[in-house]
């Protein structure tokens, strides 16, 4: 398992990295013995982050792996959130301070190596939580109270998820304020490693932000690499909360579908073939990937041994990021 520097944190983390959320949802739905062996297969594969948070299952995942932590070895990092929401705006640092506690609490941790912001920034998608660049980067805002917590060696590193609007993401990636940004990323939608989207593309422009990343060192772990499930299945999944503008669920599975036909199935199977895209993209530290079962992460691990995709099939790819998938 290569692993890469988390920008300037000083932190090395394995190419891909144990997503604990509810795309997935190893930790939160399945028994006792398998949370266990999930775990422990991730780090004897070489697996050394573990991504959480309180949202994942009302703090079930959080307990998973705070049950189970001081028994992995090596031990691997463990990254969780706080999600601030419109009932919290009147106390933005008590609220940061109680969901930190909370965590540590569930996890049976005095630190974890990544804090990250949770909230969507600018005008949100689907009606999730948001906040406004001004309430993160003012005085005394989040990025202060990130910075008080971090100085109090609660944590290594912070970071942000950069979603919600654009140009929001992008002022807040470049006051340089967080360690780390969390960077939809897959091959629906890769604009996010684009300079410029062609004029065609509808979709939610991500352009710049893994640029921007680079330029700040920070870190970064590219989040929803199947899409939230089209990608690594032609079945269309019962939920999907779709996490960028411009699309909805029948159109990723619509993308998701030329995908298959376009690039074939030489590759391993969707979801292999999905993975090796992003891993193509060295400017990625770590990929956060959900599983349900032990066999998925089975297969990741066959696809992180294969490597990147080739060149070939990047090409077709480019041919229906092109044309808008049309």
């Amino acid at each position: 398992m290569r692993k890469n520097w988390l920008g300037r944190t000083g932190l090395e983390v394995s190419e891909i990295a144990f997503g604990g959320g509810v795309t997935g949802g190893i930790l939160i739905k399945a028994d006792e013995p398998t949370r266990i062996s999930a775990l422990m297969r991730a780090v004897e594969a070489g697996i050394n982050l573990i991504d959480t948070a309180p949202l994942y299952g009302g703090g079930a995942s959080e307990e998973a792996i705070g049950r189970h932590l001081a028994a992995l070895e090596p031990r691997p990092y463990v990254s969780t959130k706080v999600l601030i929401m419109p009932d919290d705006l009147m106390d933005i640092r008590g609220a940061i301070e109680r969901s930190l506690e909370q965590s540590l609490k569930r996890l049976r941790t005095d630190s974890v190596a990544l804090f990250q912001l949770h909230n969507q920034l600018g005008t949100a998608i689907g009606g999730r939580p948001q906040l406004s660049v001004h309430q993160v980067l003012r005085t005394g805002g989040i990025a202060d109270i990130f910075d008080s917590l971090k100085s109090q060696g609660l944590f290594t590193a912070s970071g942000i998820t950069a979603a919600g609007e654009s140009p929001a993401c992008l002022e807040v990636i470049e006051s340089g304020r967080f360690d780390c940004a969390q960077v939809y990323y897959n091959a629906i939608n890769p604009s996010a490693a684009w300079s410029r989207a062609p004029k065609i593309w509808t979709m939610q422009d991500f352009s710049g932000i893994i640029r921007e990343c680079f330029n700040q060192n920070m870190g970064i772990l590219n989040i929803r690499v199947w899409a939230g499930g089209p990608l690594a299945s032609a079945t269309r999944p019962e939920k999907l909360a779709v996490f960028a503008s411009g699309t909805d669920v029948d159109n990723e599975m619509h993308c998701a579908n030329l995908i298959r036909k376009m690039v074939g199935d030489s590759h391993g199977t969707a979801a292999q073939t999905a993975l090796r895209f992003v891993l193509g993209n060295r400017d990625v530290t770590t990929r956060v990937i959900g599983i349900s079962e032990l066999v998925q992460l089975e297969e990741a691990v066959a696809a992180v041994e294969k490597g990147p995709l080739p060149s070939q099939a990047i090409s077709r790819l480019e041919g229906l990021w092109a044309t808008n998938f049309k």
